[in-house]
């Protein structure tokens, strides 16, 4: 197994190695995860999914942690991060449309109460953190490296913090409730995820990997090790090389769980007596770089 670094920014394909052929973000690897099936309305079929209130109030959280870092540290406080909840929706709705239809445009109190519960978010990161005492390396960055010679991974990271002696630390907020276990792990794969390419780009194993529960100010730390992270790199490519057979054999199985009741999809899905939509021909064709919403869903999706 090997794996060279890969400049942390957007990558055009004349600046991969000639052998790299595909590439893979965590969104679309835990949707493989999650359920094959899945994987395919989102990256093969492309299916449109409506958006829904608790991932608008996701992003907006993110969108307000992002640009709370924006300001001079002393004025890092609740009431400037309350004062960036309506500014940043209303970016947010200028940029993608289809946000302004979660309301009723004469239901001005279901807006304002949706703004609130997004700043009630914001009082449970204050709870965990100070973000006076804080000055992140990197917010929102895309970190890309290749492994296997083949397969770039990529994703956004929320945040990377270094230490003075260069030690990093990767921070995920999550605006729902401290999960269970089962969806803890999920969590945990996508921190994984960043561990790796950052090991893989910067040589250093992450020190922490932070995820900070915003509804109930819990903070959950962990922290990984190289021979951790190497069994995980095979993980990722053995991951990768079912979807390629799955793809090949245009063979994507439904796999019913808990999560199905969030589902977009249910309509196509045969768990619940629907039928997915032809195979598409393009899938072959497409450009084996662009695994479809390479940028990962929006922040909270998966929450």
């Amino acid at each position: 197994m090997t794996a060279d670094p890969v400049i942390d920014q957007q990558h055009s394909p004349a600046a991969l190695p000639a052998t790299v052929r595909a590439s893979l973000s965590p969104s679309r690897a835990a949707d493989f995860k999650t359920c094959p099936l899945l994987y395919r309305f989102r990256s093969i079929d492309r299916l449109p999914e409506r958006p829904s209130v608790e991932q608008a109030r996701g992003t907006l959280v993110h969108a307000v942690l992002e640009r709370l870092f924006d300001l001079p540290a002393g004025g890092r406080t609740p009431e400037a991060a309350g004062d960036l909840v309506g500014p940043q929706w209303d970016r947010l709705v200028a940029g993608q449309p289809e946000l302004a239809g979660l309301f009723d445009p004469a239901d001005e109190a279901g807006t304002a109460g949706f703004l609130r519960s997004a700043a009630a978010l914001l009082e449970g990161y204050f709870a965990v953190e100070d973000p006076r005492r804080l000055e992140p390396a990197e917010r929102e960055s895309l970190i890309s490296a290749v492994v296997d010679d083949e397969l770039l991974i990529r994703g956004y990271l929320d945040r990377l913090d270094v230490a003075p002696d260069g030690a990093l630390r990767v921070v995920d907020y999550k605006t729902g409730g401290a999960p269970r276990e089962a969806f803890e792990a999920r969590a945990l794969f996508q921190l994984k995820f960043y561990a790796l390419v950052l090991w893989r780009t910067r040589g250093v194993v992450p020190r922490v990997l932070r995820l900070l529960y915003l509804k109930d100010a819990e903070v959950c730390d962990y922290s990984p090790d190289a021979e951790e992270l190497l069994r995980f790199e095979r993980t990722v490519v053995a991951l990768w090389q079912a979807i390629e057979q799955a793809t090949a054999r245009q063979d994507f199985r439904p796999r019913p769980s808990r999560l199905c009741d969030w589902c977009n999809h249910q309509a196509h899905c045969p768990a619940f007596g629907g039928t997915p939509p032809p195979f598409p021909q393009r899938a072959a064709a497409a450009d084996p770089l662009r695994d479809a919403r390479s940028r990962p869903a929006a922040p909270g999706a998966d929450e």
